[in-house]
């Protein structure tokens, strides 16, 4: 008699069984009319998401990492063209060259990680995650507080919360309701690649905490009168925390910074 499946820690596995919103979050992903060339998956688990995500692609590479859960997809997904089934670690493949996007019920412990190989792949043009719901609110401002992430890259990527899904729809059930996060490279990014190396120097430098607000931060590379002027420009007041300042005060204050 086989032993039944047992979900493994170690992974953070757990997997999505309500159709519903595997099918809201394959909406999410590939909305009507929008057809991806190619979409990556990260952690196909029992293949719940792969289901409503292949009708909707050209092609589906599902990654992995579980060796006990391979058996499995490749049986269910036999009889799927579109479905690529693939063993082994999402992290370590290879981005693609040509357009692609991902999704996927992220391990909760290795969130960071899979955004950060995201923010990294030239050809990404969109990622729908599914993750803790304190991160998607933290890193979409969801809290009215933005973190370093999210400002350093929002002129090449968008960040929304464009979901919540109850810890109750996961077996086994996590301890925290689930955010569905998505992440969009900009067509036309709202700075040159120039423009791009002094935001970051920028928002680094705001983002240390030297000084006990984001004004006495900034002065530490440019006149203070600059500073004030700046601040005048993106209409914030001296003593805000960094964390309490939109992105789109941050490019009013580079505008400022950066001539």
């Amino acid at each position: 008699m086989a032993r039944p499946f047992q979900p493994s820690r170690a992974l953070s596995q757990n997997f999505l069984t309500d159709r519903a919103t595997a099918e809201h979050l394959a909406r999410l992903a590939v909305p009507n009319g929008r057809r991806p060339p190619l979409l990556l998956e990260v952690g196909a688990g029992k293949g719940a998401l792969t289901t409503t995500l292949a009708p909707r692609c050209r092609e589906v590479r599902a990654y992995e990492i579980d060796p006990r859960l391979l058996p499995l997809l490749r049986a269910r997904f036999l009889d799927a063209p579109r479905v690529t089934i693939v063993g082994g670690d999402f992290l370590r493949a290879r981005p693609p060259r040509t357009p692609f996007s991902v999704a996927g019920n992220v391990p909760y412990s290795r969130t960071a990680e899979i955004v950060d190989w995201c923010l990294r792949a030239p050809a990404l043009t969109d990622a729908t995650l599914l993750t803790q719901l304190e991160y998607a609110r933290k890193r979409t401002g969801d809290y009215g507080r933005w973190t370093l992430l999210t400002v350093r890259s929002w002129p090449r990527f968008e960040w929304r919360l464009v979901g919540r899904v109850a810890r109750t729809r996961f077996r086994p059930v996590p301890g925290v309701d689930a955010g569905i996060i998505r992440i969009e490279r900009r067509r036309a990014p709202l700075l040159d690649p120039s423009g791009y190396e002094s935001w970051r120097r920028l928002v680094e430098l705001g983002f240390t905490g030297v000084g006990g607000s984001l004004h006495a931060s900034l002065r530490r590379a440019h006149p203070g009168r600059r500073v004030s002027a700046a601040f005048r420009a993106a209409r914030l007041d001296p003593g805000v925390l960094v964390g309490e300042v939109p992105p789109e005060r941050w490019l009013a204050l580079h505008e400022v910074l950066a001539s």
